[in-house]
């Protein structure tokens, strides 16, 4: 890619995730020329690139990418997408086809065939899709990738998962507590920890269900080097006792008894991965496969007992619905 000077474009820059984007633009070097949401609750905006034109209609927005384009020096570069999950693919799409590579948040799309429907517009229009999985760039994380590797071929590490992130009840009122718009619990705010399990303990090879509700999801995953006892949820209720009043969200991987201390070091990840799609390095399509592969398989499977393989909250939350 050349640089410097890339003119990005921000598809979804009302949303949570969108100010990571627009930094991470603005701090290696280039420029945000045009942003679009439907929503126009976009003062952050000012923050980052206030000469940036601004559309609440894709369809104007399309049009001024492709006046942008017969003028010399003024084309996209890339457009980066944040919008909700179910729109992911469409705007992956159009910014192919604006002529720009395109940088797309997780989940990537919530189908494999649609994985391999982009490898497709990525042939007829020569562009690339880059992934941001911003844990394969933690210092914690990578850290393990060593540990695990350097460990003997035979070594079969124990997993245990927990995430919980309370969300109050305007969740349910938005696009992400519709699962036809988030595909659900464990794909929206688990995605990301699945690919950091394929990338650290290698490939798949079983997968069961044992919760799967509209606030939270569990289940056992079988990976070459490692078992998984997995836990999601938004529910505050699932928070342990040591942190339940004061605290709204809980992360925990415990591996073989040891704990994975990556609580910090989150901060700059979008920029990170900026830095190393720009420089050629970044996770593309045949990356997010695996996790999108992943969620597909949780969403369609039936929800089997819990045995001695499921999380140990999944009794809990099995207790409070009774």
């Amino acid at each position: 890619m050349k640089n410097p000077a890339l003119n990005f474009a921000l598809v979804g820059a009302a949303g949570y995730i969108a100010p990571r984007h627009m930094r991470a633009i603005t701090d290696t070097g280039h420029r945000l020329v045009v942003a679009y949401d439907r929503n126009d609750s976009v003062g952050i905006i000012d923050s980052h690139a206030p000469q940036a034109e601004f559309f609440t209609d894709f369809e104007r927005f399309l049009a001024h990418a492709h006046r942008l384009r017969r003028q010399p020096g003024q084309a996209l570069d890339l457009v980066s997408v944040c919008s909700p999950n179910h729109l992911h693919h469409a705007h992956i799409d159009a910014g192919l086809r604006l002529g720009a590579d395109v940088i797309c948040e997780k989940p990537l799309v919530p189908t494999a065939a649609l994985v391999d429907d982009l490898q497709q517009v990525e042939q007829e229009t020569g562009r690339r899709v880059w992934n941001i999985l911003q844990l394969r760039h933690h210092e914690a994380i990578l850290r393990l990738r060593e540990k695990v590797a350097a460990a003997p071929a035979d070594t079969r590490f124990e997993v245990e998962l927990t995430y919980i992130t309370s969300r109050g009840k305007w969740y349910a009122q938005s696009w992400k507590g519709d699962p036809r718009q988030s595909f659900g619990v464990a794909t929206n705010i688990g995605v990301h920890f699945f690919d950091m399990l394929h990338f650290v303990f290698g490939r798949q090879l079983d997968s069961r269900v044992h919760l799967s509700l509209e606030d939270k999801a569990a289940g056992f995953l079988e990976y070459e080097r490692a078992r998984v006892r997995w836990f999601l949820s938004i529910d505050a209720g699932d928070l342990p006792d040591e942190v339940r009043g004061r605290k709204t969200t809980f992360r925990s991987i415990d591996i073989s008894g040891e704990q994975l201390e990556f609580s910090e070091g989150f901060t700059d990840l979008h920029t990170v991965s900026y830095r190393e799609i720009l420089a050629g390095r970044g996770y593309g399509l045949a990356d997010a496969r695996p996790c999108v592969a992943t969620v597909e398989a949780i969403r369609r499977a039936p929800v089997v007992p819990a045995g001695v393989d499921a999380h140990p909250f999944v009794a809990r939350a099995l207790r409070a619905r009774a």
